[in-house]
């Protein structure tokens, strides 16, 4: 049990593993660990992945964009495994400094551009394609202003809800009231959103709902932290038919099945290469 005394040192030092569930991953340096290439594949597009919230935001944004027709859309999506340390390989770190997924790479330019961070793959498939992305200057403000909410909204959710009711290994009130109050604030903020309009943005479907939907639809749809009882999300009614409409969309479905680990390769594939890997199986 932790100390309930405990008082911190004049100067933190690091002496022994901290995270509970995600103890291995977590290291105040940054920086590879081991050198390792990243893989290349045949497609214009290169995703580095895993099949979480953050990861799949990615996925169904390529999804949607092939359903649209844009065969620059194409994609390889390799596995990067978090708790075995793939994230701290050299390939990587050059991908993306911070070694978090997801990390995009565009063959399709004069030189292979990098970009990392969700929401920035996000924005820089939407310009590139000119999808998923309002022209009109207003509208477009308004998605930004949502899509820019998820990014800072969200580690209060996983980070902290996620974090100490879920995976800490010890159970503290204190943190897990503070981080369930927060949530609930924002499932509520969400609501009150959606029950005005039927997209998070606006009329139209935007990359603000797909940034969205994985953390926020993934949490009233019961598919984290096994606390949907918890926190009461049945009260959330606007934000939980949203999250029933994206969820259904074929993309959505496409999408969600990236970069998971999984024996049933009905419900995921651990990379993907070509769009038949994800066609049902026969």
């Amino acid at each position: 049990m932790s100390d309930p005394t405990y008082t911190p040192p004049k100067v933190w030092t690091w002496d022994k593993p901290s995270g509970g569930h995600f103890a291995s991953i977590n290291r105040p340096i940054s920086g590879a660990t081991h050198e390792k290439d990243l893989p290349v594949g045949k497609h214009p597009l290169q995703l580095y992945s895993m099949g979480t919230p953050n990861g799949v935001k990615v996925s169904i944004m390529l999804e949607e964009l092939l359903a649209r027709g844009h065969e620059g859309a194409e994609y390889d999506a390799w596995l990067i495994r978090i708790g075995e340390g793939d994230q701290f390989s050299s390939g990587f770190v050059a991908a993306n400094p911070n070694s978090k997924i997801p990390a995009l790479v565009d063959h399709s330019t004069d030189k292979p551009l990098r970009v990392f961070e969700s929401g920035s793959i996000l924005l820089y498939l939407a310009e590139k394609f000119g999808e998923f992305i309002p022209k009109d200057p207003a509208a477009r403000t308004e998605m930004l202003n949502w899509l820019f909410w998820q990014m800072g909204s969200a580690p209060y959710l996983g980070g902290g809800f996620g974090h100490f009711y879920a995976y800490a290994p010890e159970k503290f009130q204190y943190p897990i009231d503070r981080f369930a109050m927060e949530t609930k604030r924002q499932l509520d903020v969400l609501d009150k959103a959606l029950a005005e309009r039927p997209y998070i943005a606006g009329d139209d479907y935007t990359i603000a709902d797909i940034a969205i939907f994985p953390w926020y639809g993934g949490m009233v749809l019961g598919r984290a932290y096994n606390a949907g009882e918890f926190l009461s999300v049945h009260e959330y009614k606007h934000l939980m038919a949203w999250a029933e409409k994206i969820d259904a969309r074929p993309a959505v479905v496409r999408g969600r099945k990236v970069n998971r680990v999984t024996d049933d390769r009905s419900e995921g594939v651990a990379e993907r290469h070509d769009a038949s890997d994800l066609d049902p199986v026969a």
